[in-house]
């Protein structure tokens, strides 16, 4: 008779919002059960139950926990890419990236097909909590620009691959487009600085 390792219920969370993560790169949103990520760490059924309360309470919590750490992680890149360190083209693989190697796309769009529209809730929220952290909020064109990257990435995460070959375009040709869009942007920003 084994005996499991009583975590701490956050502990536990996380564990399973990782489980699930992984699940969720591994074979897309389909395998993010609550019997898989059970499976993963070693836990019951019953206890995610407890945890979140329902499969679609486990995918808005694995939303809003894939929104935050993405979101992080853009923010580093965008403070980086302000003061010379990074580029924006940092910020568009790692935004294209967040989408289509680490799930968010299928993820958003697993949710809205199974009609928990809701779940996009907290990806919505942080996206609005990050551009007003960086000060962007006020800009109208800052908010269009983060509009359109997140939609291109989005859009290149589902069907990017296969359209990039249709037009007899290099795959990373939505990224070149989203990096242009940023350096413009930044370019027209520059001299209002100034003044």
């Amino acid at each position: 008779m084994s005996t499991r390792k009583r975590l701490p219920p956050e502990e536990s969370r996380i564990a399973a919002l990782e489980a699930a993560r992984a699940l969720l790169i591994e074979a897309g949103p389909q395998a993010v059960t609550l019997k898989a990520v059970a499976g993963r760490i070693g836990r019951t059924h019953a206890n995610l139950l407890h945890h979140f309360g329902s499969a679609a309470g486990l995918q808005k919590e694995l939303a809003r926990h894939l929104a935050e750490t993405i979101c992080a992680t853009i923010h580093d890149a965008v403070i980086a890419s302000r003061s010379g360190i990074g580029s924006p083209r940092d910020v568009v693989d790692l935004t294209f990236d967040a989408f289509d190697r680490e799930g968010a796309g299928a993820l958003a769009s697993w949710m809205l097909l199974s009609g928990n529209e809701d779940a996009l809730d907290p990806i919505v929220d942080r996206i609005h909590d990050l551009v007003v952290e960086l000060g962007e909020y006020e800009s109208q064109a800052e908010r269009s620009t983060t509009l359109a990257l997140v939609l291109m990435a989005l859009g290149d995460a589902l069907m990017g691959g296969p359209l990039s070959i249709a037009l007899e375009l290099p795959r990373t040709a939505a990224r070149d487009r989203a990096e242009q869009m940023l350096v413009d942007n930044l370019s027209l920003a520059r001299p209002a600085q100034h003044c």
